[in-house]
């Protein structure tokens, strides 16, 4: 949000977000107008369906974790607008975790290149984001009930104490 914040000062049109904190910080920005799909894509693009809106802005990642405009299946038009790009560090993990919380399907992509692993578990926040975890052997994958942060903290929360 705060990408697009300092490209654009339009704050007439509404706002559809994935997540509540993407709503939290459109209402900040002072949209008025803004829904939320509570965290998963599908669900936004079934509220964007719903809603019937015209022509949609996605303002986001250079190469987004989903993918909306198949989601949406040419119900709506969607106009991609990348205004950030994520870039792994290349740093090593850390010796000594137990668990590695994965937030997108970057993020477990990445994860895995660390491999291998022995005895530690990752927490995924979807499917989509754990799927790149598959192929590491010695890893525990646990996935989120919902894709949300407090979903993510239970599931970590859930694991047995590594020792």
């Amino acid at each position: 949000m705060d990408a697009f914040r300092a490209l654009s000062d339009r704050r007439l049109l509404p706002v559809f977000a994935v997540g509540d904190a993407t709503a939290e910080a459109a209402r900040t920005a002072g949209f008025a107008s803004i829904r939320s799909a509570g965290g998963a894509l599908a669900d936004l693009a079934r509220l964007l369906a719903e809603a019937a809106p015209g022509p949609v802005l996605a303002p986001g990642a250079l190469e987004p974790s989903g993918d909306l405009p198949t989601l949406l299946a040419g119900q709506i038009e969607v106009r991609a607008l990348p205004v950030y790009r994520s870039v792994e560090t290349g740093a090593a993990a850390p010796a000594g975790f137990e668990a590695v919380l994965v937030h997108s399907p970057r993020g477990g992509r990445a994860v895995a290149a660390l491999a291998p692993f022995a005895g530690q578990a990752a927490v995924a926040i979807s499917d989509a984001a754990a799927k790149p975890l598959t192929r590491v052997s010695g890893l525990e994958i646990r996935v989120a009930a919902r894709p949300d942060e407090a979903a993510v903290l239970e599931a970590l929360g859930k694991l047995a104490p590594r020792v």
